[in-house]
This record gives C-alpha cells, structure tokens and sequence, in this order.
C-alpha cells in the first residue's frame, strides 16, 4: 500500500469498513476550500462545526441550503453535525436568569434539527453542561444534568434525531468514566457518544484507551474524534499530528472494528502546521492512514 497514492489509500481504508471523515473547518472556515481538499484527497463524509467564520447553527438558512448543494457537487455527505449545545454552565435552579439560559439552550437545538436535516444528517454533536475550571464539577449537579439530557433526547427522538454528546475537557462529561456513567443514566435510544480519547485525556484519564474505551457501551458509540497528543512535563496535554503523539490508534480502530462499529471517525485535527490548519490536517491525515493500514 506504500506505493499508492492518498486517495486510493482512503479509498482502501473504506473497504476496510473505516469511514473516515475531517472537520471542514480544521482545513478552512471557507467550505469550497474544504470541499476541494476533501475531493483531492478522496474523502466521502465530512463534518461540519464553523461555516465562512461562523457556527452553523448562527447561520441563516440560505447559506445553510448553499452548503448542502455544495456537498452534493463534491459528492460528499455530512457524517455529523457539530453543535454547541449544553456546551455552557449548568443553569441556575428555579431562577429567571435560568430559565432564560435553558430556553436559549432548547431554542439552539431547535435551530440545529433545522440545519441538520438541510444539510442531509439525522445525527447532531451535543455536550452535557460545563463547570468553571478552578472549582471542578459538582457532583451534587448531575441527577439534573441527566434528566436534561434525558429532555434532550426525548425532542431529538420525537423529530428523528439522534444526539451523540461529546466528552470534553471542562464539561460534567469529560473523560471515559464520566461518559460511561451519563450511558447508563440516560438509556434513551436518541442518545449516544461522540468518542473522543485524546479529549479523555487532557481531562485527566491516565489510560483513555484501552481501559477508557472498555468502560463504555460500543453500541452507544455514534461517532469517533480523532487526533493526537502528547503529555507535558507538568502533566498537562498538547495536540500534535496523528502518529506523532502517544495515543494508540491502531488499538482504537481495531476494537472499534471488533465491536461492530459502524459510524465514522472523523480527524478533529486542533493544531497548525507552519500556521495552516490545512496542512497539519494533511499531515494528521496520513499518519491515520498509517494507523488504518495496520487495522
């Protein structure tokens, strides 16, 4: 397979039942440019998070409508669709403030099933609240945190959605542990996991994989982040190219197989290369492709 050229690698790693995908905005906010990176390299899904420099849900919907005829011309599907709902501090309790908060929260998700469904996806990328980072999550806070989820999940099912909530370092729901225990509180059908082990990582989990990984439900996995990192002298992580870092990504794609895994994975890349983003998602493209050869 050395011999062969990225695109007939990607097209390889496609038989080999790994859907792989990058975020648009991780190679360019213009989609047209992503678009065109996405066809030279031969990819068929992609995900969509920023749209000409703004989120896709802050979008109107016109501009919504001319990226789906974009993904159309390119012959390219949105594997998913990236959202920053519940990606805020838990609001308050039986106060105004509150209620305001959690309203702006239900009517950005309503926003989303409309761009969901334009851009050709039932499955939307949620969080599960966030804590201020020097006082650490309450655990007093979950019992509501899930029974928002649960509301959450119970509006994606009743207009055909499925939400996967991503872990993330700074929210309730930010290692594999954490993950593990929001899957078993909230059993709702509509509701699953955006993996994302580099993310389990930086919020602390020694060993996202294997043992992270084996603390989760497989048939709840939706959809895969993928990048690389390295742990600092302080104990802290830093984002680098896939293949260049630590974490296993052989391992991960193989037990992904194993357990039936059908959604994509998808280079969430998070660091530049020579100050482009396209080129470290280049370079964190082929270094996958490394790992997907040895699958």
């Amino acid at each position: 397979m050395a011999g062969l050229s990225l695109s007939s690698r990607l097209a390889s790693a496609d038989a080999a039942k790994i859907r792989l995908s990058v975020t648009t905005d991780e190679i360019d906010d213009d989609l047209a440019v992503a678009l065109a990176f996405l066809r030279r390299h031969g990819l068929r899904y992609c995900e969509i998070r920023e749209l000409w420099d703004r989120y896709n849900t802050s979008l109107p919907l016109e501009r919504i409508r001319q990226a789906r005829m974009m993904l159309e011309d390119a012959g390219i599907r949105l594997a998913i669709l990236d959202t920053s709902f519940f990606k805020v501090p838990l609001p308050a309790f039986d106060s105004v403030a509150g209620s305001r908060a959690l309203s702006a929260q239900w009517e950005l998700l309503d926003r989303a099933f409309e761009r969901a469904a334009i851009l050709g996806t039932r499955l939307i990328r949620t969080f599960a609240f966030t804590y201020k980072g020097d006082q650490g999550p309450d655990p007093s806070a979950y019992p509501r945190i899930y029974d928002l989820v649960e509301d959450s999940s119970a509006r994606a099912r009743a207009a055909g959605f499925r939400l996967a909530v991503e872990n993330v370092a700074g929210s309730y729901v930010a290692t594999a542990a954490q993950s593990a225990e929001l899957l078993r509180a909230v059993r709702s059908p509509a509701l699953g996991l955006t993996w994302d082990p580099s993310n389990s990582a930086r919020a602390g989990d020694p060993e996202p994989f294997p043992a992270g990984y084996e603390s989760l439900d497989p048939s709840r996995i939706w959809h895969v982040h993928v990048r690389d990192y390295r742990r600092t002298s302080d104990g802290s992580v830093e984002w680098c190219g896939v293949g260049d870092g630590e974490f296993d990504h052989v391992g991960q794609l193989r037990a992904l197989l194993r357990d039936g895994y059908e959604g994509v994975v998808s280079l969430e890349t998070h660091y530049r290369l020579r100050g482009s983003k396209a080129e470290a998602s280049e370079h964190s493209l082929k270094g996958l492709l490394q790992a997907v050869k040895q699958v």
